[in-house]
């Protein structure tokens, strides 16, 4: 294999550099531990694939994962796992929660989890896949959606599976507890907070450390890409609703234009980045969506907007929430709104997915162990995102668990040159497009998280 290849080779530089006996016995023995990683992993490769092409051709929407946590509750079990299905509590009564909790004990030692999410997406499939996505299901308020892993959740869930079934045959190696988690809605941001609502800690133990994985869209295949520190950011759901006084498109003298006002909002609230906020410290405020009015000569009586907002640090979160309140407010009364027509800024807080910072002293430590095992050339440093992932939630929030959320390369390397040349991007995430290559994504993917957790639980 050509990973192994560079783990070979790297070892054997590093043993002939020592050039004593303790030292080359300590890569010999590390040598025979990735051996057998990687070995445990393309064993089980063809089995994992067609789990992932079942999985791939049958997705299910957040909250809606019933088959879904139904197949990953059969494969833990099978590796001995204790498991516990449908576990978790959202804040909608009427919603059931398909969370599955797999407990492998070997021992005494660390608690470490490790974690997979379940969900897909309303995206109609166009890769041309033979094991394409078919489905259509009912979405919230009954309309009838096309459903696709478009987010990788599908090797996410076959990696995990593989780790499973990889460090139940590794248990010489190591000794503690391990809690796997197949978390439903992670796309909603619901599924993390419903897990830990319903006790997920108290029942199964606060872990010492937490793990997890996600597939990235233009990372190529065979390397772990990784962010020390702050990786995802806040993501905040914000509702503005802008309210003025309607009248006549000819006579605008005789209102207050909510649509005016709305657009200099806009406008005005990107001084909060450039102006309000300290240039070191990233923020995006992204207007989603914007409606009012109904006809062309009607100038309507109010304007409602819906805004995403990213930051990192708690600090930053909170100034930039109440800068966007005052702006709008001040807007609207400089613009003559009575005060009982001020817009309303309605944060939701049950939307809220908390900024996921990766440990750095942990990272650090992974990341050494990924270079033995993969090559220093298949691990990447790679910049964070201004993206949302609620994984942040395992560390709780003040971080007190030491957290890695790490990057599988999904992406054939000659498609990433040939997309450049052509000066193309490369389909992303919830793309209808997007199609990781399974056989390397989900391989590196165990190697990846089995060699990391044997590494944090090490005898």
């Amino acid at each position: 294999m050509k990973i192994f290849a560079l783990s070979t080779l790297s070892l054997a530089c590093r043993a002939v550099a020592f050039g004593v006996g303790g030292s080359i016995l300590t890569s010999n023995f590390a040598l025979a531990q990735e051996m057998t990683v990687e070995k445990t992993a393309v064993s089980e490769l063809p089995s994992l694939l067609a789990i992932y092409k079942d999985i791939h051709s049958h997705p299910e929407l957040s909250t809606r994962e019933e088959k879904t946590s139904a197949l990953v509750a059969k494969e833990l079990r099978a590796t001995g796992c204790e498991v516990t299905e449908n576990f978790g509590k959202y804040d909608n009564p009427n919603l059931k929660c398909y969370g599955v909790i797999g407990i492998m004990k070997n021992g005494t030692g660390p608690i470490v989890l490790v974690r997979t999410d379940m969900d897909a997406l309303p995206v109609e499939e166009d890769t041309g896949l033979p094991y394409a996505s078919k489905v259509t299901a009912k979405a919230d308020g009954g309309r009838e959606v096309h459903v696709m892993h478009a987010c990788g959740h599908d090797a996410h869930m076959s990696a995990f599976i593989g780790t499973a079934r990889a460090l139940q045959r590794l248990k010489d190696r190591w000794s503690g507890t391990i809690v796997f988690i197949g978390q439903p809605a992670e796309e909603t941001v619901g599924g993390a907070r419903a897990l830990l609502k319903a006790g997920l800690y108290n029942r199964f133990g606060k872990p010492d450390f937490a793990l997890g994985f996600h597939d990235k869209a233009d990372l190529q295949t065979g390397h772990i890409g990784v962010t020390p520190g702050y990786t995802y950011a806040n993501v905040d759901s914000v509702d503005v609703t802008v309210r003025g006084v309607g009248g006549h498109g000819a006579y605008p003298h005789k209102t207050k234009d909510p649509i005016v006002l709305a657009a200099e909002m806009i406008n005005a609230w990107q001084t909060i980045a450039s102006r309000e906020n300290n240039p070191l410290d990233p923020i995006v405020i992204t207007v989603g969506s914007i409606h009012g009015g109904t006809k062309h000569n009607i100038i309507p009586d109010e304007v409602k907007m819906q805004l995403t907002v990213r930051t990192y640090k708690s600090e930053v979160r909170d100034r930039v929430l109440k800068a966007i309140d005052q702006i709008a407010k001040g807007i609207a009364s400089a613009g003559g709104v009575p005060a009982d027509r001020a817009p309303i800024v309605n944060v939701l807080k049950d939307q809220f997915t908390p900024a996921t910072y990766n440990n750095p002293d942990l990272t650090k430590r992974l990341v050494g162990v990924w270079k033995n095992v993969l090559g220093a050339d298949n691990v990447e440093i790679v910049d964070p995102t201004m993206g949302g992932e609620d994984f942040a939630e395992y560390s709780l929030p003040d971080h007190s668990i030491p957290a890695v959320d790490f990057h599988i390369g999904a992406v054939d390397p000659e498609k990433i040159a040939q997309f450049k040349r052509e000066g193309k991007e490369l389909p992303s995430l919830h793309s209808s497009k997007f199609a990781p290559v399974p056989e390397p994504t989900i391989r590196v993917g165990i190697i990846g998280m089995t060699s990391a957790v044997l590494d944090l639980m090490k005898k």
